[in-house]
């Protein structure tokens, strides 16, 4: 079965006249296959998701390109289940995963991109950035770390790093999960009602979300400056975890599709071999 580049909810991010604003964070539709609710998306998740399984053994036997997977969101987004809702039953051989927090001592004493170049997959490989160098013209901006022409030069920075991970055979998506100021408030209360998940909770993340306007902004105008054809932003309605889910699956096998990697050729005849 071929997966073609579906009808979702997902927004490109193309363009200077991109508007954060302009997304439901709430949409659910259009999808291609009638899903409207959980229930009904499930059935296309799995054949997706089993879909995903071949195509990643496929690119891990080719062992020639890779996939970058960049997810970004604000706090309680949703990137850890977004991750492990797509990646449920991949072999994790093929896999690399990778989150950036709050850089070290070491990692400061090189220039942004070191340590995420370190983490970009290799051939044959998935790779999955939880937060990515994008951090570093987000909550830098967001608190005053760097200025408007730092941030301006580290938008350079990016698009010549993602081209040149492109031209080295890597091919890039990323995925902005995308959700309401409101739909925060409650799974940061759901985090302080559930004693299990009590550990979720940051109080730093009541003051991050004092300054939900200024994080638009400084996502909208990344993802303006940074959504070239060969790397673009998917803006992701992610209110509703069963759309969000299904939506970055069906863009994710759609862009395996079209690499439509292949197995190498045996170096010896299979027909001659016997097995004693």
């Amino acid at each position: 079965m071929k997966f073609k580049l579906p009808r979702t909810p997902a927004v490109r991010a193309t363009g200077k006249t991109f508007r954060l604003a302009a997304v439901d964070p709430d949409a659910t539709v259009p999808f291609a296959h009638k899903c409207h609710d959980k229930d009904s998306a499930r059935p296309r998740l799995l054949t997706l998701r089993q879909r995903l399984c071949e195509l990643q053994e496929l690119l891990y036997a080719e062992h020639t390109r890779s996939l970058l997977l960049v997810f970004q969101a604000m706090d309680t987004g949703g990137k850890d289940g977004a991750i492990e809702n797509l990646l449920t039953g991949v072999n994790p051989a093929g896999i690399q995963v990778a989150t950036f927090k709050a850089p070290s001592y070491e990692e400061l004493n090189h220039d942004f991109l070191w340590r995420v170049h370190a983490q970009a997959p290799k051939c044959g490989h998935i790779g999955v950035f939880n937060r990515s160098h994008y951090e570093d013209v987000l909550i830098t901006r967001v608190h005053g770390l760097i200025d408007a022409k730092t941030c301006q030069q580290r938008y350079a920075d990016i698009n010549n790093f993602e081209a040149l991970l492109t031209r080295n055979d890597t091919r890039i998506l990323k995925f902005f999960l995308h959700i309401s100021k409101e739909e925060q408030a409650e799974r940061l209360q759901a985090r302080l009602d559930d004693p299990a998940k009590n550990w979720k909770f940051d109080p730093n993340d009541l003051k991050e979300r004092s300054k939900w306007g200024i994080y638009q902004q400084a996502y909208e105008d990344a993802l303006r400056h940074c959504s070239p054809a060969a790397a673009p932003w998917y803006v992701v309605p992610a209110n509703h975890k069963w759309a969000r889910d299904l939506a970055i699956a069906e863009i994710v096998v759609a862009a395996l599709e079209e690499m439509n990697p292949q197995p190498p050729e045996a170096t010896f005849d299979p027909k001659k071999m016997v097995i004693m």
